[in-house]
């Protein structure tokens, strides 16, 4: 059914049958966290190595191997030059699917450059020792540059076809704030998910990647436009494109990504402007316009997000979506209709004990959780079954 358009006001609160798709179960946790490392200098990124170490991006601009004892190393060399303020810096890492063979990492953080900073997609290879990024590449940088310091988005997802990487990255682009109507307009790379080759070329499937599009000035690495500030994204094991993003005051949105759909923002909103008001004319559906498979009001701030794939927590936990609350510090599971489907049943608040800012969730090579929170002394958690 669709819904009539809401305008949400007062403290932020709101009927849940009118503005969340799903009733929040308030239960006790039934997990717990076990301390990997502290100590690290706002957190942004995780990933793991194939020794059992961990890579952990920091906003300030440095990237650290953390061993498996919880020893955290000095900054690697080589990381680009990055614009560290406000919400930018280092961001996001992913290792490529091969890692084990070519040792190729990627990495997304605000680029400066003349006129402001942009987000950029780089390609880099891990030293052998571990002790330093080598051969590195810029293959994308988000245009235009702009003079903020706010809505970077920056998280990378590997493209797969039938199973297999298909040699394309997904990279989410914030609308930077003071350019949000960028993100309904297709000639420039504000408010988008963009879509790459792992060389920097561009794919030549992508939806705008054809002469009409480009007559008209579309931009084809586009891959899906009218985003806010995405910061989360998972290809999911059947090969759908998960995405979050940052609503303004409420509206945080979770959505399934379709190449060349228009997903709203600014037109369409389950927020309203900070203060209070209106956006635009108040309205949360449009013809043309995607609708969120599940959206927060008030606002959680949902950063970093994963699949439950394995059985550590259950079967029934198995094809759960995890996102990390940055306002409340706790944990959102979702549960599906189905695994991997497009209905979210219900949503539960896990370790919100925790109180720290949630920047990134992961699952691990051990089929573990695995959370780093954000602060000038962030953690590294392991999530375990209590």
């Amino acid at each position: 059914m669709v819904l009539k358009h809401l305008v949400w006001r007062g403290l932020g609160l709101c009927l849940a049958a009118l503005c969340a798709s799903t009733a929040l179960a308030q239960t006790a946790s039934p997990l717990r966290v076990e301390i990997v490392a502290t100590q690290l200098q706002s957190p942004w990124a995780l990933a793991f190595l194939p020794d059992g170490r961990f890579l952990v991006t920091e906003r300030p601009g440095t990237l650290r191997v953390v061993e498996a004892t919880g020893a955290v190393s000095a900054p690697l060399p080589g990381v680009p030059a990055v614009a560290a303020g406000g919400q930018g810096g280092l961001l996001d890492v992913l290792l490529d699917s091969d890692y084990a063979n070519n040792r190729t990492l990627y990495l997304c953080y605000a680029e400066p450059g003349a006129g402001g900073n942009s987000t950029a997609l780089a390609r880099a290879q891990l030293s052998q020792d571990r002790s330093q990024l080598q051969n590195v590449q810029v293959l994308f940088s988000q245009q235009p540059k702009v003079a903020s310091s706010a809505h970077f988005g920056c998280r990378i997802a590997e493209g797969r076809k039938d199973g297999r990487p298909d040699g394309t990255l997904f990279l989410t682009l914030g609308e930077r704030f003071s350019r949000k109507d960028d993100a309904q307009r297709l000639d420039n790379h504000n408010g988008k998910v963009v879509r790459v080759g792992k060389d920097g070329s561009i794919p030549a499937d992508n939806p705008f990647n054809t002469p009409a599009a480009r007559r008209d000035g579309a931009l084809p690495e586009i891959w899906s436009y009218g985003h806010r500030n995405p910061q989360g994204l998972v290809l999911a094991p059947d090969g759908a494109l998960w995405e979050h993003e940052h609503g303004p005051q409420g509206g945080d949105e979770l959505n399934r990504i379709t190449r060349g759909r228009n997903y709203g923002w600014p037109i369409i909103t389950y927020g309203e402007n900070y203060g209070g008001g209106r956006i635009g004319s108040g309205i949360t559906a449009q013809a043309g316009m995607e609708q969120p498979l599940h959206y927060w009001v008030p606002s959680i701030a949902p950063s970093g997000m994963a699949f439950i794939t394995s059985e550590r927590y259950g079967k029934a936990w198995m094809g759960n979506l995890v996102v990390g609350s940055l306002k409340f510090g706790y944990l959102a599971r979702l549960e599906l209709a189905a695994p991997f489907s497009g209905k979210v049943l219900r949503e539960s608040k896990l370790l919100p004990e925790l109180g720290e800012r949630v920047r990134d969730v992961r699952q691990g090579p051990d089929g573990l959780l695995y959370l780093l929170t954000d602060s000038p002394n962030g953690r590294l958690l392991r999530v375990l079954p209590r």
